[in-house]
């Protein structure tokens, strides 16, 4: 009965989107070929999406797509039914609102949702900062872990970072995470303050772009008066004990 299923329904893909706007030449030929064979599509933002799909240059019209978002408000009936064209047949796109959907992205449920259902679900090759992030940080790529968004109140973050430096000397593992691009310089210098000299802390930030700035060393030779400009600048974090 499920094999039986699994043949009336479509294909959710899971579509990569360039980390940096517009660099469409981040993305494999083949994703853009999958790309433009989908009518349906499920996206973070459509905005976004569309101005994506737009540069590939698509061989239909835009107006032609169908399209809805998920965010953190979507309810659990809206996400229910966003799977509706999958269950009559259609293949569905998945889009993030920049690099991998799934990953750090409110996209992760309808994945979810759709192994529940027997949904064949296809991971396209793309762009993932917090891969770039770890490949180019010298770090340990053998054990690592992602952890989002820290918290924001300073008494928090601090005992978040030495939490994660903790880890990292325990296991041998690489700490990464993220932050609003607004609240980087805070983060820099909260971690400058309470991570131990020996630590080493590194940024990645702008990747994929020209500006795309790399840099990791430990605590005692960041120079906390001349930092790098990451104000509103999309960045990973990494931390190594």
């Amino acid at each position: 009965m499920s094999d039986r299923k699994s043949l009336q329904t479509g294909t959710l893909y899971l579509i990569p989107c360039p980390i940096v706007e517009g660099k469409i030449e981040s993305i494999p030929p083949q994703t853009i070929d999958i790309l433009h064979t989908l009518k349906y599509f499920i996206a973070e933002k459509a905005k976004t999406a569309r101005h994506y799909i737009k540069a590939t240059n698509p061989p239909y019209a835009l107006q032609d797509l169908e399209m809805v978002e998920i965010t953190k408000h979507t309810t659990e009936a809206e996400k229910q039914g966003y799977l509706k064209a999958l269950e009559a047949g259609n293949d569905v796109g998945l889009l993030s609102e920049a690099g991998c959907p799934g990953v750090a992205d409110p996209g992760a449920y309808i994945v979810r949702l759709a192994h529940e259902k027997n949904i064949k679900v296809v991971p396209l090759t793309g762009p993932s900062s917090i891969l770039l992030a770890l490949m180019a940080s010298g770090m340990n790529g053998q054990s690592f872990c992602f952890h989002g968004y820290l918290p924001v109140k300073k008494l928090q973050l601090t005992g978040s970072l030495k939490k994660l430096e903790t880890l990292s000397k325990t296991h041998q593992q690489t700490q990464l995470f993220i932050e609003a691009p607004y609240r980087n310089m805070q983060l820099m210098e909260s971690a400058l303050e309470c991570l131990g000299p020996n630590t080493r802390f590194g940024v990645a930030a702008n990747l994929n772009d020209e500006a795309e700035l790399i840099k990791v060393q430990p605590i005692k030779k960041w120079d906390k008066n001349n930092l790098p400009a990451l104000h509103k600048i999309p960045a990973v974090f990494m931390i190594m004990a």
